[in-house]
This record gives C-alpha cells, structure tokens and sequence, in this order.
C-alpha cells in the first residue's frame, strides 16, 4: 500500500505539470489573436453579428464593413469576406502576394462553387453559423498560411537577388579579365578587396563597373 501511495505521489505532481503546460500553450496561442485587426465584410445579420461576438472574444480589432467595397481593403492583419461571384475581381493584389489574410464566408445558400473559392486564393473558408470552435480554426489556419506565405515570398526574394549578384559578379570578372588581362581569380579578388575598402557589396561594385563599362561602350 505504500510503495502504490508513493508511486501515486510521484504521478500525481507530473500530471498536474502536464496539464499546467498544455493550458498555458493554449493561452499562448489565443494570445496570439490579441489586437489582429480583422475586417468582416457580410450583413450585420444575426449570423455576421455572431461572427464579430467570436472575433471579439478572441480580443481581436473588428471592424464592420458592408455594402461589399469595390476592393477588399489591404490594412487589415485579417479579412472575412462573403463569397460571392466577382470576389475574385475585388481582390487588390497580385495572386501569389497577398497583402492580407483572406478567409471567405460561405453563408450556406445555393450550391458551394469550390472552383470561386479557388479563384479567390483564400487561405481559408467558415462555414455559417459561426461556432468558436470554427472561428478560432480559420483564424489560426489563415493567419499561420499567410506568415507562411510571406516567409517563403521573403525566401525568393532573397534566392533571387543572389541569382542578380551571381550574374553581376560574373560579367564583371569577364569585364576585368579581358580589360586588365588578369586571371579569373585575380578578378574576383579584385572586386573583393574594392568592395570591402568601399564597405559595400560586391554585387554593387560588379554592378558599378558594368555600368561604366557600358557607359564608356
């Protein structure tokens, strides 16, 4: 009976850390939504008025838009928009690069047209009527898919601009192999050593000697 009631002692302190951890995980993760500025673009029905109460509840900025503007509006962390047939057309930006978090409103009326949704490229789609369970989903699920998308943008970005410097590095040392007949590697050493003493890129001494190559051309 002792060693079960020592045993019983020894679980009982791990169990409540357990359950102390994954309850602070989750109010690590509805701290989360505090002070996103959401915009709901839907009537102010009783359904778009229990969407705005979960939004709320989560301490988010909400903020009522309606008639549907001719574009949806880019200054928001998150935009819940009704679905309707010209979405696709009311979307400011470049598909691929979205300024915001989409997650379109399907009120449940009619057929759902999966290939629209689709055409809107959204990040995530609620379903009335608006439970907490549901909204507190699409707004982690749209909000993690955009950072996701800008990360990867920021990542091509960055691929690209070396893919430039790589091209620009190479002409210049063609440039500087054929003007001062020197070795390939004596070219690049020489935009090495001026790029330092300058205290900029070599991709922006390559990029200056190009220029006065064709300037003087």
């Amino acid at each position: 009976m002792a060693r079960y009631d020592h045993a019983a002692g020894k679980r009982g302190p791990s169990h409540k850390t357990a359950a102390s951890a994954g309850q602070s995980n989750i109010q690590a993760q509805q701290k989360a939504f505090w002070d996103l500025d959401v915009a709901i673009i839907a009537r102010r029905d009783d359904e778009g008025e229990r969407l705005m109460r979960e939004l709320q509840r989560l301490r988010c900025n909400v903020r009522h838009i309606w008639p549907m503007p001719p574009q949806i509006p880019v200054q928001f962390d998150l935009v819940f928009c009704t679905l309707t047939e010209d979405l696709p057309q009311r979307i400011p930006w470049i598909p691929g690069e979205p300024e915001a978090a989409l997650v379109v409103i399907d009120c449940g009326t009619g057929e759902l047209d999966l290939q629209l949704i689709h055409n809107c490229a959204a990040h995530g789609v609620l379903h009335y009527p608006a439970t907490p369970r549901t909204t507190q989903t699409c707004v982690a699920l749209a909000r993690g898919h955009f950072l996701y998308e800008k990360r990867l943008r920021g990542r091509i970005d960055k691929l690209d601009e070396n893919l430039r410097t790589m091209r620009s590095v190479e002409r210049a040392k063609s440039l500087l192999i054929r003007m001062k007949d020197v070795t390939e590697e004596e070219a690049y050493n020489y935009l090495r050593r001026q790029a330092m003493e300058r205290r900029v890129t070599i991709g922006a001494v390559a990029n200056a000697i190009i220029d006065s190559h064709e300037l003087l051309s």
